[in-house]
């Protein structure tokens, strides 16, 4: 028929029209990935993740790459914030073993449960009370409380709120978070804090994994081990979160579907990507995956999460987020505040 050819030749259209229009944005996205972890191995201080955020902001805001990345590489970047997100979390649970975090102990356990829940619903009060939109304080305080920019893409995912709409979360969540790699370890000596507990409050504290790394290694293997089985069991509650999530967009079906209204479907109560998490999961706890298979894994998820902070970090536009933005960052500090506070009671617990 006529017009199936003219769909056909119609340039940008099928699957290897769409992989052209994806490819200028992936291929940025790899090289700000590559420059990424050079500045990390340089400066191991300086988490690999955190620096794509920047890279993509940077990128986004310099006259020519601001073009460039709102024009013929948004699609690949977008892409990239989306899917290539979803792949990183699913790795994400290979990083997680329930040995571990069964090894934190009972009453370890209960405080982190209860410190993320104070926080996610503090945090949310927070945000409102700052009239945030419910969407974006919903983003940050799931961000905030769980595992950074990674958590606001599940989410996101789960309640079908807009990409552009997770721009402005994850900017706030690397903010605070990098932050706290520089005034955390200041109150060490002051607070007299062990490496133990100092480890145990970055880990019930600081939003990312690589940033929980940054900040405790400042103390030591000793703060390092415990601070990343405390953040790891924080990661771990990302798939009941989700699923609570997914049951309430379910029971309040006048919300649900995408934001420009194109789709009205409900979503899944747990999406694909969240049960991939999961079985990550249960994949390393067997012990049965060698640790050459970890850190594949491990690098593997580095590339997908670096690469889709880079796209997110792209949309990032200062002057509008000067603009728009000046409550949400008093709700983000307000909420880093409560956060370690509650974190350091915590952590004085556990390891005090």
């Amino acid at each position: 028929m006529p017009v199936s050819r003219t769909f056909r030749e119609e340039p940008g259209r099928g699957v290897p029209g769409h992989a052209v229009r994806l490819l200028p944005g992936l291929l940025t996205a790899a090289a700000a990935l590559a420059a990424a972890f050079l500045v990390h191995r340089l400066v191991p201080v300086l988490p690999a993740m955190t620096l794509a955020v920047v890279l993509g902001i940077l990128a986004a805001n310099l006259p020519a790459a601001g073009v460039w990345t709102a024009g013929r590489a948004r699609p690949g970047l977008d892409f990239a914030g989306k899917h290539l997100m979803r792949g990183g979390i699913v790795l994400l649970g290979l990083k997680v073993s329930i040995m571990d975090v069964l090894g934190l102990g009972w009453l370890a356990l209960v405080l982190i449960v209860a410190v993320v829940a104070v926080s996610f619903g503090g945090t949310y009060l927070v945000s409102r009370l700052f009239r945030l939109p419910p969407v974006t304080s919903l983003l940050v305080a799931t961000g905030f409380s769980i595992c950074g920019a990674s958590a606001i893409g599940a989410m996101a995912a789960v309640r079908r709120i807009r990409h552009v709409d997770t721009v402005l979360p994850v900017a706030l969540v690397t903010l605070c978070g990098t932050l706290a790699i520089g005034v955390l370890p200041l109150f060490v000596h002051p607070l007299q804090l062990t490496a133990p507990v100092f480890g145990a409050w970055t880990g019930a504290s600081v939003h990312d994994v690589g940033q929980v790394v940054a900040t405790a290694q400042t103390a030591g293997t000793a703060a390092l081990g415990i601070a990343v089985v405390v953040k790891l069991t924080r990661v771990l509650l990302l798939a009941p979160v989700a699923a609570l999530a997914g049951a309430h967009q379910r029971l309040a079906p006048q919300t649900a579907g995408t934001a420009d209204g194109t789709d009205a479907k409900l979503p899944p109560v747990v999406p694909l990507f969240v049960l991939g998490f999961v079985a990550m999961v249960g994949l390393r706890s067997t012990g049965w995956l060698a640790t050459g298979w970890l850190e594949a894994g491990g690098v593997a998820q580095d590339i997908l999460l670096g690469a889709a902070l880079f796209g997110l970090g792209s949309a990032v536009r200062v002057r509008t987020l000067l603009h728009t933005g000046a409550r949400a960052l008093l709700a983000a500090l307000v909420s880093w505040l409560l956060i370690a506070l509650l974190g350091l009671a915590a952590a004085l617990l556990i390891a005090g």
